[in-house]
């Protein structure tokens, strides 16, 4: 199975690194890209590389790894060449499947919203599919996809949503996690117990908002101290307006 990737960056690092991790990457990959310095950052991986959008379109399976802006122009470029029974998978949002449809007239078409966890084999990617892909066509696409993590499959007018919530989400952390690292360090505990104590406090915190069966007004009244309590109302503002204003820009 020919597998190739039209983009090379971030996503597609991601994706290759986790399963590399996992020891599941598949022998034929190729990655196309137009900017030569991002396929040179791909060199540690076993692939062909190249700079011809094109030649991606005699692949079993391609997935789209540009952004929605740039989607129109590449599949411009590899609809006169494709398969017919090559399975197109999207990474971006904003793009629906009728419009990849529409632009290609293939019928065979994914969408995924990729999660930076992947790398670890820890990813949470949201998948829909058009109703021509048959159920062996999906599941080998998910057992090649499967050693990056959980791949639940989910309505295409949420995958905005989840592209906010999820696609984006750790960066809404992990500089924070980073601040409290410093902090941890600051006030006397070395690199490790600093590390374990935050991991530890994220992760039992999860447990406890969504496993305890406590209510929400319960659980926010285990700890009486507050340092940011002053500043909830405009963290909460900036969450709102941030991600409103997103959300609307990738449903527009």
């Amino acid at each position: 199975m020919k597998i190739a990737f039209i983009g090379g960056g971030r996503i597609v690092r991601i994706i290759l690194e986790g399963l590399k991790r996992a020891d599941s990457l598949p022998e034929n990959i190729s990655v196309y890209d137009k900017d030569e310095k991002a396929l040179k950052r791909l060199e540690r991986f076993p692939i062909s590389t190249g700079t011809d959008n094109r030649k991606a379109a005699n692949a079993d399976i391609i997935f789209l790894a540009v952004h929605p802006p740039i989607i129109r122009s590449v599949l411009q470029e590899i609809k006169g060449s494709l398969k017919d029974d090559s399975i197109i998978v999207s990474l971006a949002p904003k793009v629906t499947i009728k419009q990849i449809r529409d632009q290609t007239g293939s019928q065979k078409v994914a969408r995924i919203i990729p999660n930076a966890p992947s790398i670890i084999n820890k990813g949470y990617n949201p998948i829909t599919f058009s109703k021509s892909i048959k159920r062996k066509e999906k599941e080998k696409l998910l057992e090649i996809l499967e050693p990056l993590g959980e791949f639940p499959e989910v309505d295409e007018d949420k995958l905005e949503a989840y592209a906010v919530i999820t696609a984006m989400g750790p960066t809404y952390f992990w500089f924070q996690l980073i601040e409290l690292e410093k902090l941890a360090k600051s006030f006397g505990m070395d690199t490790d117990e600093a590390k374990k104590a935050i991991e530890k406090m994220v992760k039992g915190a999860v447990d406890v908002l969504y496993h305890s069966q406590l209510k929400r007004d319960e659980i926010l009244d285990l700890i009486p101290v507050k340092p940011l309590g002053e500043s909830e109302a405009e963290i909460k503002s900036i969450y709102k307006n941030k991600l409103d204003a997103i959300f609307k820009q990738l449903k527009g």
